[in-house]
This record gives structure tokens, C-alpha cells and sequence, in this order.
């Protein structure tokens, strides 16, 4: 599933290739792919807006009905005119495979003659078209807690405090807590506030609290100056990787490299069920 700062560089890139284009033609080729109203109610309709909220991707139409796409494991949104092809998601095959594709649930046709493609391997993305009062009421985004940016750390300590006997990393993947964050940015943002992933939160000090927040805003935000992750799953809208693990990743993925801090040989294990990268110096 991509992370924050992975669906915001896929928001950028969208807003810039689709912007006010007018869609004249939509085929859903897999049902359980779209959701909500009648896709028929998107022909004529521009897309006016983009937003995001948490990992979800938001396109407002000018009748005022909203898109929401989930790319979930391994969707992907490929926009192909003008004699260019922009992708973004999951980077397999598809991005170079002609379009429609094995793989694609849904498609656009917009009225520059570009297309939008939705493709997505294990079918568990989809696209949902909601008015401004399902949009509110959206079960999955009624759910998510603020981000980050939006949090404040009195929130975020008193939202700790509900869950103390929680490994803190578990609380910080939960969406009902903080929104956005996934595993790459907890093990990071608990590499920055000094504290192993596996500590049960009522061991967090108020002051390590704020450290994680802190942390946590710092490495999405520096992701999404970078273009994301450079995982094999995520590529910015032009089809290029970003560059966060590669400049700025102190523990994700560098397990048996040196810590860039103090030397020590940055470990793995499993925490919430995850891939948890750690140094057992730092974070001890």
C-alpha cells in the first residue's frame, strides 16, 4: 500500500497532467473496481479539483461529485496523450504495455483525446463516486484520525494515552490515530525520537511523544519533497523513482549497514506484525 507522501506526489503529478480536462468517456471493465453512483454521471463533467486525505486520492468533478481512488497493494494511474505516457503506482509491466492493459479495471477518455487508466493486478483498489454529502459520510474517511501536519501534540499524546499497553509503532500505523503513516515513516520517525518501535506506549515519555510527532513530520515531508520512496512498488507521475530512501533514510531497509549516527549495524525484526529496521544503539 503506498504511504502519504507517496499518494501526494501521485496527487501532483495527476493535478498537473488532468487538470480541467472534461472526460468523455468512462469503461469500467471489473465491477467491484468502482463503487458509489452510476459512472455514467462523470461524461461532460471536468476535473475541477484534486485533494488527498490521508493515503485516498480526491477528484472533484465541476457537478460537484467527488472520485476517490484507493490504489490499496498494487494499483497504478497511468495517463497516456499528447505522445507521452505519465505513470504513477505500482511499477510493473504495465507501465510500458499498451494501454488498455491486461491489468486495467478502469479507464477515461477525456476530451483532448488522453486517457486515464486504472489499473490494478490483485483487485483490491477501486474508485468510488460520491455527491458532497457521501463524501462526508464515507465510512473509511469518517474513520481516519488527522495527520501529522494537522495534529497537535496535545492531541497526539492524549491519543497515546488510549492505547498504553499498544507497541508504539502498532499505534502509529493505526489510521484511527494518526492518518498517513506507514511502515517505512514509524520506523524512521522512531529512529529520529530515539525509541525502539517495539516499546509499549506507556513507557513513552511526553517529551519522546513530541520527538515522534516531530519526526514524523520531518521524514513525510522531506519524502514528499523527494518524490517519495524509492521502493519497487511507488514511482513518481512521470514514471521516475523518488529519492527519500536513498538520501534520507537512516534505518528502512538498511539492515546489517552502519548507523549513520553512531556505527552500530542497523537491525530487523518484527514489530505489529511488520518489518521493523532499528539500531540497537540509538534506539536502545
Amino acid at each position: 500500500m503506498p504511504e502519504l507522501p507517496e499518494v501526494e506526489t501521485i496527487k501532483r503529478g495527476l493535478e498537473r497532467l488532468i487538470l480541467r480536462k472534461k472526460i468523455t468517456r468512462v469503461e469500467i471493465l471489473n465491477e467491484k473496481s468502482w463503487r458509489g453512483l452510476d459512472a455514467r454521471r462523470v461524461l461532460g463533467q471536468e476535473i475541477v479539483e484534486f485533494d488527498r486525505r490521508g493515503k485516498a486520492l480526491l477528484m472533484k468533478l465541476n457537478n460537484n461529485l467527488w472520485m476517490m481512488a484507493h490504489l490499496r497493494m498494487t494499483g497504478q494511474m497511468i495517463v497516456v496523450g499528447a505522445g507521452e505516457k505519465f505513470a504513477a503506482g505500482h511499477p510493473d509491466g504495465n507501465f510500458t504495455a499498451e494501454m488498455p492493459s491486461r491489468h486495467t479495471r478502469i479507464w477515461f477518455e477525456f476530451d483532448d483525446g488522453s486517457h486515464l487508466y486504472f489499473n490494478d493486478l490483485r483487485k483490491f483498489g477501486f474508485i468510488k463516486l460520491m455527491d458532497e454529502l457521501g463524501l462526508q459520510e464515507d465510512e473509511f474517511l469518517m474513520n481516519l484520525a488527522p495527520e501529522p501536519w494537522a495534529m497537535s501534540e496535545d492531541d497526539f499524546w492524549a491519543r497515546l494515552q488510549r492505547h498504553l499497553n499498544s507497541p508504539i509503532k502498532a499505534v502509529l500505523l493505526d489510521q484511527h490515530i494518526i492518518a498517513g503513516v506507514g511502515n517505512i515513516y514509524a520506523d524512521e520517525a522512531c529512529f529520529l525520537a530515539r525509541v525502539f518501535p517495539g516499546v509499549k506506549v506507556r513507557e513513552i515519555s511526553r517529551e519522546t511523544a513530541d520527538k515522534l510527532l516531530q519526526g514524523l513530520r520531518e521524514v513525510m515531508q522531506a519524502s514528499i519533497d523527494s518524490g517519495g520512496s524509492t521502493m519497487k512498488d511507488y514511482v513518481r507521475a512521470d514514471g521516475t523513482k523518488g529519492s527519500y530512501l536513498e538520501k534520507f533514510a537512516q534505518v528502512f531497509r538498511r539492515d546489517g549497514d552502519s548507523c549513520k549516527v553512531c556505527g552500530a549495524k542497523i537491525l530487523k525484526t518484527r514489530v505489529a506484525g511488520r518489518g521493523t529496521h532499528y539500531c540497537p544503539e540509538c534506539q536502545a
